[in-house]
């Protein structure tokens, strides 16, 4: 019997610790992993232009015949998700939403903080997300663009990363926050980091497990989980040369990053 597989996008490799989290909590599932390396960032990109691309690399995987999309990235999470959901009729899952509950869920004093790139702090996505959810959870927000180079050079537990960390969370600190929203697949590579500078009395959320779970449990509820006896593979496609997207998704997945294929979006439409 074919299964199906869950299919993933991010506008590079940020996205690859989403997919760490969901072969963590679904062993036993299929994945097709999309980075759009060659046309990343997209935080600096119009919505038209995000939601362009967003539609592109979805219909690539739907022609690969996925049963669920994960949108890896917080920028399209934030402005294309929507479309997505209205274009496409199979499960879509963002990474702001599961995010936002779990913050909801877990803030004893009704404080949340979110850290994210400056595209998804600007674009208030989790914070409208929470107060949706909670009206009277008051969000503080900080932009921290310089963890995502950190984390993508491994500077992850050094002196430049704890003076950084230092400096973009000591407002969050003060202000009292009990909870702290990790808005940007990049940071959880920083996570021991910023738990460290923010103790013990502040909760971390991982927007990737948490949308791990969303995506276990959305599957369980339409019967298209695989038998957990089987065993899953992953296959990577990227739009750039794999060369720089392997280097750094090998330290994001631990070193077990498999064959990587680069692909032209245009000549695979026409072709298919």
């Amino acid at each position: 019997m074919s299964w199906q597989a869950i299919g993933i996008f991010d506008s590079g490799v940020g996205g690859l610790t989403v997919l760490r989290e969901i072969t963590r909590a679904l062993p036993q599932e299929d994945t097709i992993y999309f980075g759009d390396t060659a046309r990343v960032p997209y935080g600096t990109k119009s919505p038209e232009t995000v939601s362009r691309y967003a539609h592109e690399i979805t219909s690539f995987l739907v022609r690969r015949d996925i049963k669920l999309l994960v949108v890896a990235c917080n920028t399209v999470s934030a402005v294309a998700l929507s479309g997505l959901k209205r274009q496409f009729s199979l499960p879509v899952v963002g990474v702001i939403e599961p995010g936002a509950r779990r913050a909801v869920e877990v803030t004893r004093s009704g404080r949340v903080g979110v850290i994210g790139t400056s595209g998804t702090i600007r674009s208030s996505a989790y914070t409208r997300a929470i107060k949706r959810l909670n009206p009277d959870v008051e969000v503080l927000t900080r932009a921290c663009p310089l963890f995502v180079p950190l984390a993508e050079e491994g500077w992850i537990d050094n002196q430049v990363a704890r003076l950084t960390a230092e400096c973009y969370l000591h407002e969050l600190k003060q202000a009292g926050i009990d909870t702290l929203v990790l808005g940007c697949t990049h940071y959880p590579l920083l996570k021991p980091l910023i738990a460290e500078i923010m103790g013990p009395d502040v909760v971390l959320v991982d927007s990737a497990e948490e949308t791990a779970r969303t995506v276990a449990a959305t599957l369980a509820d339409k019967h298209l989980l695989r038998p957990a006896a089987e065993k899953g593979n992953n296959h990577y496609y990227v739009s750039d040369i794999p060369a720089g997207f392997i280097r750094v998704g090998n330290r994001f997945l631990g070193g077990r990053l498999g064959d990587v294929y680069q692909v032209d979006l245009e000549k695979d439409r026409e072709e298919c």
